[in-house]
């Protein structure tokens, strides 16, 4: 199983999640950087968690109030052979491929400055972007569908909260659920009141037989990623307890 570190982003700086009240979230305080700016915090997360997959929420995008477009370009750049799993708030597959692409118009300047650097050219190619389609804001479902076809292996958010599933406008059956599902209960985001294992069950015993299921939030330490295994998640996504070094030095046994 994976342990994916989580990158909130919010008006330019990391933010620590609170149960999901995003009006509380204040810039990050860690134990792993000095700084709530993104890219040494995203490199510090990786280097704390073993990862090679960087998890990012662009609040600003899911809440309206503007994507972080040269951010994510600059992770992109400096984060290259991983992948990054970008939830911005898509309502369709044309929002998604709209901030790609402008994503991507920032990356390309950079990767010029690099080359005329003369740096090792295996830093050239920018980490892969997966788009990960949240229940809260997506509104057409043809949108997975869409980013499969064009080779991305989206991911769907099966968004709750108190207890619901949060939808925009869209009713997923699991038969049309891509390859992978997290199973995200904003209540426990930032908690550390433990996993929330009886949504992440329900969505597993539904999920069909090809689909992973991946959970998120409420780990405290490394009990809980050793019964996220034994609960069969492929993966968790962590931020508040690798902040904090709750999980020690070393993640590799839970690989």
């Amino acid at each position: 199983m994976q342990v994916i570190p989580v990158l909130d982003l919010l008006d330019g700086h990391v933010v620590r999640a609170v149960r999901g009240e995003r009006t509380r979230y204040l810039p990050v305080r860690s134990a792993l950087a000095a700084t709530s700016a993104p890219l040494p915090v995203a490199r510090a997360l990786l280097a704390a968690s073993g990862a090679r997959t960087l998890y990012v929420a662009d609040l600003g995008a899911i809440l309206l109030r503007g994507a972080h477009v040269e951010a994510l370009a600059a992770l992109r750049a400096a984060l290259p052979g991983g992948e990054i799993w970008l939830d911005a708030g898509y309502a369709d597959y044309a929002s998604m491929q709209a901030l790609f692409e402008r994503i991507e118009q920032h990356v390309q300047p950079i990767r010029r400055d690099r080359d005329n650097s003369h740096d090792d050219p295996r830093t050239a190619d920018p980490a892969t972007l997966v788009p990960v389609f949240g229940t809260e804001s997506l509104r057409d479902a043809q949108a997975l569908r869409s980013a499969e076809a064009a080779g991305l292996a989206p991911i769907l958010s099966l968004d709750h909260r108190a207890g619901r599933r949060l939808d925009a406008g869209v009713e997923l059956a699991p038969a049309a659920w891509p390859g992978r599902v997290i199973a995200m209960t904003l209540d426990q985001v930032g908690s550390y009141d433990g996993p929330d294992f009886a949504t992440f069950e329900r969505i597993r015993a539904a999920a069909p037989a090809h689909t992973g299921v991946i959970g998120a939030g409420g780990v405290r330490h490394r009990d809980d990623v050793a019964a996220a295994v034994q609960a069969g998640a492929s993966a968790w996504l962590v931020a508040s307890a690798l902040h904090d070094g709750r999980l020690g030095a070393s993640l590799a046994g839970f690989a």
